[in-house]
């Protein structure tokens, strides 16, 4: 086998183990999370205020990761909290099994926050370095249809236990699920190393964005993140509390994982022709349509399609940003996307509690929806003011 079918050969083995770091990372340590609050409630060991604030510690723990991945260059010591995330996230899925305590469980969902951004920002900068280094396409469309793919994931599995095993049997179960399925996201991504050249011999090099850009894109990156994380959190619960839908979140969460796994690849290909920034603008706009749907309608009908187009939105919005922020560092991708990822996840910590308040004092989660489709709506007007400043600053470039 040729030096370059090797590379071949391990470019899959490289992209699968992003993918599924993706299901452990985010799907099990983090998303699990969502479908397993009704069920909690139900079993009177949660209420809708503890169910914010455990949301709301559960990104913290993630602003934290952020913190991390955007101040440390190292590729060889990324790589090893890369791999003390998918401990982590195994140890910190089992243990919720094993108390009902409010202020355990409050430690142990930060630190599954901690270790879902070694998936979505360490693992994603370490497989785009790779693909960088080796003279491959610089996206991440492949990479992150591991996060439709652990909700879907953790929506089979709790629907298939939901009536057959208790909530804290549910944790165990999803814990064995992740430690099996971290032994491939360990093994098939392989060390790397703090070189600044291609495979080819030609340099890497960075090319930061202004000033103006950066601050643009960091502001409605914060919209985006009231956007995501009120569905994010609520949506099972949100569908079990409508009229006639109690028992449907489940299947609501299936079709919004199943929706979210091939659009990032879609997302991809439109940004090749149409641009990144135009790409995202249209994500937004139809992202808070997907919010707005369930003010107007609370069929099962409008709930799935609402969550369909969140699915197929947020992790749009997520891909392109933080492929766009590797991009601009192929030596450190991970710099750039963690700096994002800060105005992102200080928004992710905000609203799960104001919309858990919301929720207990009127029973419903319209108030939520309605408070992050505002936030939608001016993340995209800041979205548009990046547009038109680029397009502004290419001209006085030609000019």
């Amino acid at each position: 086998m040729t030096n370059n079918n090797k590379i071949q050969h391990q470019k899959y083995y490289v992209l699968a183990a992003g993918v599924i770091s993706l299901v452990v990372l985010l799907g099990i340590a983090r998303f699990a999370y969502t479908p397993l609050i009704p069920v909690m409630i139900s079993a009177s060991v949660m209420s809708d205020i503890s169910a914010g604030w455990l949301a709301t510690l559960n990104y913290a723990g993630y602003l934290c990761g952020a913190v991390l991945a955007a101040t440390i260059g190292d590729l060889m010591l990324k790589d090893k909290l890369y791999r003390a995330g998918l401990i982590t996230a195994i140890i910190t899925t089992l243990a919720m099994a094993f108390t009902d305590n409010v202020y355990l469980w409050a430690f142990l969902r930060f630190m599954s926050g901690l270790s879902s951004a070694a998936g979505l920002l360490i693992g994603s900068g370490l497989v785009l370095n790779w693909l960088i280094r080796n003279n491959y396409r610089s996206e991440l469309g492949i990479h992150f249809m591991g996060m439709g793919l652990g909700i879907v994931f953790t929506a089979i599995a709790c629907e298939l236990m939901v009536n057959q095993l208790t909530w804290s049997t549910q944790w165990i179960v999803l814990g064995v699920c992740a430690a099996l399925l971290s032994i491939p996201a360990w093994r098939w991504l392989p060390r790397p190393h703090n070189g600044t050249v291609h495979s080819s011999g030609q340099a890497l090099k960075d090319k930061p964005p202004s000033a103006r850009f950066f601050w643009l894109m960091v502001m409605s990156y914060f919209c985006a993140g009231f956007g995501y994380v009120i569905s994010a959190t609520f949506t099972v619960a949100m569908v079990e509390r409508l009229p006639g839908l109690a028992g449907e979140g489940q299947l609501v969460w299936l079709l919004l994982g199943l929706t979210a796994i091939p659009a990032v690849i879609y997302w991809d290909k439109l940004a090749r022709r149409i641009g990144t920034l135009y790409t995202l603008l249209i994500c937004y706009l139809i992202h808070i349509i997907g919010i707005v749907l369930p003010l107007f309608s609370q069929t099962l009908t409008a709930a799935v399609v609402s969550g369909m187009l969140y699915g197929a939105t947020f992790i749009g919005i997520v891909g392109l940003v933080l492929t766009m922020a590797g991009r601009f560092y192929p030596t450190k991708p991970a710099k750039l996307m963690g700096k994002l990822t800060l105005s992102y996840g200080v928004a992710q910590i905000i609203a799960p509690a104001i919309a858990g308040y919301m929720a207990a004092q009127t029973g419903q989660y319209s108030a939520a929806l309605f408070m992050a489709a505002i936030m939608m709506v001016l993340g995209t007007i800041l979205l548009l003011i990046l547009i038109y400043t680029e397009r502004h600053d290419l001209k006085a470039l030609d000019a």
